[in-house]
Parts: C-alpha cells; sequence; structure tokens
C-alpha cells in the first residue's frame, strides 16, 4: 500500500480551479486519482477541455478526466463566463490538449473510485455539487468510504458573490448541495467569505508567476482576465476561493481557526435561493455537520500558492 493519500478532485475549471488544481500537482502527499468534471463557471465542454489542457501543461496527462453533468439537478442557472472569459480559461485561444476524457460518467468515476480506495479516498468538490449528488443517489453508501469530504461551498453568513445571500456553486445548484449536506454526516467546508478574508496580492502573485517557468506562464495567460476584473471591484487583493479550500485540505494543519455548526440549504425559489443557513446557536437540535474554516495561516497559504506556481 502507497504511503500518498489518493485524491479525487470533483471541479468545474475555472481559472481558481486551475489555480487549486497546480496545489494538487505539487502536493507530494496526495496522489489525484482522478479528475471529475461539471458544468459550473462554464458549459461542460469547456470545463472538460481545460481539465485536459492543464493536465497536459504539468506533464499529466496520465490522471483521467471525467466529463459529468452539463446541467444543475432541476433548474437553469448562470455560468460565471465574465469572470473567467467565455471558455473558462481567459479566451486565451490555447491548443487544445492531444489527450481525450474518459467516457465514464464522472457520478460512476466517483463511485468506482471509492471503491477502489475505500477508507482512504480523499474527495474535494471545487465547483456545484452536481456530480457528487448524482453519486449519492445512485449509492446513498458513498460517505462511508470516504476518508474525508472537502467542499468550497456556501458563505456562511450570507453574503454572497453572486446573489445578495448566495455563493456561486450553490447558487448554481441548490438542489444538489442540498443533497450532499444531507448525506455527508461530517464534512469541511471552505466557504466564500473566507475566501474574501484570505486574500492574494495582486503584485505579489504576478511576480511568483514571472519567477515561474512553464505552468506559472500558462496560469499568468489564463488568469489575466479575472486578475484583472478583480483588481476593478476588489482593490489590492485577489480571491481564489478553490486554491484556499485546496490548500486546507493539502495542509490541514494551517488551520488556525474552524467551527463545527449544523448547516442547511435554500432551495425556494425566490431572493433567498441558494443561500447557506448555519444554525450557530444550535436552535434546531440538529447535529453539526459540517466543519466551517474561519482562518487559515496566510503565510502557509501564500506559500503554497508560490510552490505550485513555481513547481516543475
Amino acid at each position: 500500500m502507497t504511503d500518498t493519500i489518493p485524491l479525487l478532485i470533483d471541479t468545474d475549471p475555472g481559472v481558481d480551479d486551475a489555480l487549486a488544481l497546480l496545489l494538487a500537482f505539487a502536493d507530494t502527499r496526495h496522489a489525484v486519482v482522478g479528475l471529475t468534471i461539471a458544468a459550473g463557471n462554464v458549459g461542460l465542454a469547456h470545463t472538460t477541455a481545460n481539465a485536459l489542457k492543464l493536465c497536459e501543461v504539468v506533464g499529466r496527462a496520465d490522471i483521467p478526466v471525467f466529463p459529468g453533468s452539463a446541467s444543475p439537478l432541476l433548474h437553469p442557472a448562470p455560468d460565471a463566463a465574465y469572470v473567467h472569459g467565455n471558455d473558462g480559461f481567459g479566451d486565451i485561444g490555447y491548443v487544445p490538449a492531444a489527450h481525450k476524457a474518459e467516457r465514464e460518467h464522472a457520478a460512476q468515476a466517483i463511485l468506482r473510485l471509492s471503491h477502489v480506495h475505500a477508507g482512504r479516498l480523499v474527495l474535494i468538490a471545487l465547483g456545484p455539487l452536481t456530480n457528487v449528488a448524482l453519486a449519492l443517489k445512485l449509492d446513498p453508501s458513498l460517505p462511508t468510504r470516504i476518508a474525508r469530504f472537502v467542499t468550497m461551498a456556501g458563505a456562511v453568513t450570507g453574503h454572497g458573490n453572486i446573489t445578495p445571500s448566495a455563493e456561486f456553486n450553490v447558487y448554481f445548484d441548490p438542489e444538489a448541495a442540498k443533497i450532499v449536506f444531507e448525506a455527508f454526516p461530517q464534512f469541511e467546508l471552505s466557504d466564500w467569505e473566507a475566501t474574501v478574508a484570505h486574500g492574494l496580492p495582486h503584485d505579489m502573485v504576478l511576480g511568483w508567476m514571472r519567477e515561474g517557468g512553464e505552468r506559472a506562464r500558462f496560469y499568468e495567460a489564463i488568469s489575466r482576465k479575472t486578475r484583472e476584473w478583480s483588481a476593478d471591484r476588489r482593490g489590492d487583493d485577489w480571491h481564489s476561493a478553490d486554491a484556499l479550500a485546496m490548500a486546507w485540505l493539502l495542509a490541514p494543519d494551517g488551520a488556525e481557526e474552524t467551527i463545527a455548526r449544523p448547516i442547511d440549504v435554500v432551495i425556494d425559489q425566490g431572493p433567498a435561493r441558494g443561500a447557506t443557513v448555519v444554525d450557530w446557536q444550535r436552535q434546531l437540535g440538529r447535529p453539526d455537520n459540517a466543519t466551517i474554516l474561519m482562518r487559515y495561516d496566510r503565510a502557509r497559504f501564500h506559500a503554497l500558492v508560490r510552490e505550485a506556481l513555481q513547481a516543475g
């Protein structure tokens, strides 16, 4: 048995997903056993192509890429092309990867890999939770085989980034998020508000990319549109939600404060749709299902990002 920890990444690349993937590829304690792909930041054809290309850029075309759901479970939702570019990778016109995606559906791949690595598999969801919800509907016993489940989702005090109260990943498919949150008795949640509290200074990140090699140059190109969009709206810091979630997964000892509470999702149509509701006072008597990241060591986060950009 290998000492490395098997890591399965459910993702919708996306510029911030791409940075999280670079962190995972650069980590020696975890072995990425697959990427399961959802629609979210942009459509499934683009998110799949982006995952394949990033694997090629870092010399990891051996990592299988499994396309999954092309839409939310029930209701249509907006994408984030205005932030990430129409193709999700800044519209730089990259040459598509030479290798192809797998035929197996992402939900089925999640289940199969949960058996292959039963009790050891770490699962992280960086996008909408549609694929994970589908896997749970096919096999509700999935959580019993997952050693650790981390998700970038929600806005725990209702300060959303896509609506006044909702974070994008949950808003894209609230029904899926509700299914997943109710199915996992314990999971770890890195939300949008933690993201805002752990910014990456624009000039610092640009310097790291200039000092790096091929993967840094590629990432600088695909992230340029997003970083410029962010600089115009959010000031000196750039925010990478998925990178923070991945940093917590890869280096959990960097967490300086977490809090466990029950969490639920609003699925009603209306202005609160997609909001994540945390029972801070435990008034409803439900068990604490979510461990919420409140503070992460900023220097550790910055170091992980720099190492990932300058790896290879």
